[in-house]
């Protein structure tokens, strides 16, 4: 198990370094090299799900720490989720995702206290795991973002919450979502489901459930993604940098503590 846990990290890895060049590429307006990042990043996802199916397997009796149908501990059927969103995401969206495309019943409560346990863990023991769940940070304040769930191996940029970044993460996510669906031979009515979340507050994503297609949310959502893009970019680089410089390596994990600043009033 050990050794297929550090194969998905590096597949991970691989992953998420070819998204970030497609993105470099998209704005360098480099069509030929696009097809090339495109074409890496199907095989590397398809290497990803297929590892991913090798130990989601029934098991007939489960730990404390372990699902009913999943050999995959709690924490790894999260970063399973958030590794397909590809984004900072909510416990109700993670809990989605997992109920749609993987053997999992994660609940919300689940994720509140793991999200405390994984701080504690690093903490106690700073890099000790392949990867924590952590949080997103807010851009203004650097604290946790209310609710977001990220993973520590995603670049500072990603992690961050700037204006635009709600958005954004939630057209990144439905294009993630719209494109491992297309790689199903014949999609569920739960992964059906969930891709309706997304079309039905995308513009021209779909007239209605029953004619909706994948590939067109995908461009739907791509389409609008392309006006947030380098605004939100901007802003997340900016971010992340001020983020390097001020916090120290837990504060950049699980965000800046508020410090309560005591008005003193002049005597009379």
């Amino acid at each position: 198990m050990r050794g297929v846990a550090e194969s998905l990290e590096e597949l991970q890895r691989r992953i998420d370094d070819l998204r970030t060049e497609v993105q470099r590429v998209v704005r360098a307006g480099d069509p030929l090299r696009l097809r090339e990042l495109r074409a890496e990043l199907r095989r590397a996802d398809s290497a990803y799900y297929e590892a991913l199916d090798a130990v989601d397997m029934p098991k007939a009796e489960s730990g404390p720490c372990e699902q009913p149908g999943t050999m995959l501990p709690v924490r790894d059927q999260v970063h399973q989720a958030l590794t397909l969103l590809s984004v900072p995401s909510a416990p109700k969206m993670i809990v989605a995702v997992q109920d749609a495309f993987f053997a999992g019943e994660l609940t919300g409560a689940q994720l509140a206290s793991l999200r405390r346990d994984e701080e504690r863990s690093f903490r106690s023991s700073p890099h000790a795991r392949p990867f924590y769940l952590c949080s997103a940070l807010t851009a203004d304040r650097l604290v946790a973002a209310r609710g977001l769930v990220a993973v520590s191996t995603w670049a500072m940029s990603r992690r961050v919450i700037g204006p635009l970044s709600p958005r954004v993460d939630f057209l990144t996510a439905g294009i993630a979502v719209a494109e491992r669906i297309t790689r199903m031979p014949v999609p569920t009515l739960p992964v059906l489901r969930l891709l309706w979340r997304f079309a039905t507050s995308i513009p021209d994503a779909a007239a209605s459930f029953d004619v909706m297609d994948a590939a067109t949310v995908a461009d739907a959502a791509r389409a609008e993604l392309a006006i947030h893009r380098d605004a939100d970019d901007a802003e997340r680089e900016s971010t992340a940098l001020r983020a390097r410089r001020q916090l120290d390596d837990a504060e950049q994990l699980f965000g800046s503590a508020l410090k309560v600043v005591t008005r003193v009033t002049a005597p009379d």
